[in-house]
């Protein structure tokens, strides 16, 4: 067989691949296995030698459910939804609006929300804060469906915005399917409600064994598990056990301790000592929101949850910001970013990082910036400036 008289040239490259001469060494070759290869169309790529072409953009759509949420959530989708038409990012939204106030929150609209999350595996969704959903169904409902026991936040400064610490970068990994947030309360006595928090050796081991397995594919050098063991010492004691356990398994990984109450102050007086903290669910709430703080607010930290098979993008600190409701003055920051891991878990990368990039280069010149961050623009405002910086 003959791949025909045809050379490619690459960029950056010294060399032209001649399709003959390969045929020819090929076809000279021994051996069943390379025989077939030989028989075989050849596709050549161009520029894989190139270390500086830009990632390949995608020939397929992907389908993302989106929950729009309370609060502010509806307008930061917006900007998402604008941000990405603009960009032509290869991404079609199935939405679904969940909200008590336009009397959207029922259980049959929830299993709606989790069958399409089951069929296309990604969302991207904000806070949802319903008296509907807090009173018939336990408040984790979605993430426990779902087993989605893994909530990331990455804290990351923002070039160009200065803060009391600058050139923060630390990850904050929290377990969410158990812990306080149970759901399990009861009124043993008259005025005496019970609440119980779960902890148990399966959950605590993996939620330690996924923040090792960050760490090490990350390239992180520390981590550090968050407890008040010396307070609940079976409960938060068996979490900080089974992390020493896992910690033997990743001898390059420095594994350190630290109880939550400390963990919070080091965190404000020096946070550059912190690298990945693995912690149980109501720590990993108090610390998402405090670290927010330390690079800007809610407004500019994006998060993510993670099961064996789904993964949904959102804020990391869980805020409904529902005084802005309205005015047009939520910061699309977190969501934006947010939108953009979630382009990259797709394998977006050239999508992903045009949209980050955009964002943070608005953020940098400084003068596009909403009123969390010092500025006096609108979230309009702030999304027509990202849209103008995409390099499409």
């Amino acid at each position: 067989m003959s791949f025909g008289t045809a050379h490619v040239s690459y960029p950056n490259c010294d060399r032209t691949v001649c399709c003959d001469c390969l045929s020819s060494v090929l076809q000279g070759l021994s051996g069943p296995r390379v025989q077939l290869l030989a028989t075989r169309p050849l596709s050549l790529s161009v520029g894989l030698c190139g270390p500086e072409a830009p990632p390949a953009r995608a020939d397929a759509t992907f389908k993302v459910t989106m929950v729009p949420g309370d609060g502010v959530g509806p307008e930061l989708m917006t900007a998402v939804k604008d941000v990405f038409k603009a960009g032509d990012v290869p991404v079609e939204f199935e939405e679904f609006h969940l909200s008590e106030v336009q009397n959207m929150a029922s259980e049959e609209k929830l299993e709606q929300v989790l069958t399409s999350m089951k069929t296309n595996k990604m969302c991207i969704c904000t806070c949802i804060f319903s008296f509907f959903l807090l009173l018939t169904l336990p408040c984790p409902f979605p993430r426990r469906k779902l087993d989605l026991f893994a909530n990331v936040v990455h804290v990351n400064s923002l070039p160009g915005y200065s803060t009391r610490h600058n050139n923060l970068d630390l990850v904050i990994i929290r377990e969410q399917t158990e812990g306080e947030y149970s759901s399990l309360e009861h009124e043993s006595v008259t005025g005496v409600i019970e609440c119980l928090k779960i902890i148990t050796r399966v959950k605590s081991r993996r939620i330690a064994k996924f923040a090792f397995d960050y760490a090490t594919k990350k390239g992180r050098s520390k981590v550090t598990a968050v407890h008040k063991a010396n307070i609940m010492k079976l409960g938060d004691g068996l979490f900080l056990q089974c992390c020493a356990e896992v910690a033997q398994l990743y001898p390059k990984i420095k594994y350190e301790t630290i109880i939550i109450d400390n963990c919070c102050m080091q965190l404000v007086q020096n946070p550059y000592q912190f690298d990945v903290l693995v912690m149980p669910n109501l720590y990993g709430n108090i610390i998402d929101n405090l670290a927010a703080g330390l690079v800007g607010g809610a407004g500019v930290v994006p998060g993510e949850s993670y099961s064996a098979e789904y993964a949904v993008f959102e804020t990391g600190a869980r805020h409904p910001f529902a005084q802005a409701v309205g005015r047009n003055i939520a910061n699309p920051t977190a969501m934006l970013l947010s939108a953009a891991n979630m382009l990259r878990h797709l394998n977006l990368e050239y999508h992903s990082q045009m949209v980050s990039d955009a964002v943070k280069k608005v953020i940098k010149q400084g003068k596009v910036r909403t009123g969390d961050l010092g500025g006096y623009a609108s979230s309009d405002e702030f999304t027509r400036a990202v849209i103008a910086n995409l390099a499409v």
